[in-house]
């Protein structure tokens, strides 16, 4: 298992637009792999819903701890730990 600290940059948070961009990747890129995610609060989910993540109420400025399990693990947290830190407003900021 690898795990990754984020920090959220993104000034809305996590809301619909980076929660469905983070999920098509882990869906397409990383089937089978387990995905969890946990808040500054403690409270925990697995990344296998868009609700779940946006249960997590996380915020510009906030970091979570994202875990991955599956047999390329140093790609998967590196793919999905940068979709959590990228700022997804548009039009995106160079």
């Amino acid at each position: 298992m690898k795990q990754r600290v984020v920090t959220i940059k993104n000034k809305a948070g996590i809301h619909c637009r980076p929660s469905s961009a983070i999920l098509t990747v882990i869906m397409n890129e990383f089937p089978g792999y387990k995905f969890t995610v946990t808040a500054p609060d403690g409270s925990e989910i697995e990344l296998a819903s868009i609700l779940n993540l946006i249960s997590l109420g996380l915020q510009c400025g906030e970091s979570a701890t994202l875990r991955v399990e599956g047999e390329n693990e140093d790609a998967a947290i590196a793919k999905v730990g940068d979709l959590f830190e990228y700022e997804f407003d548009f039009p995106p900021k160079k």
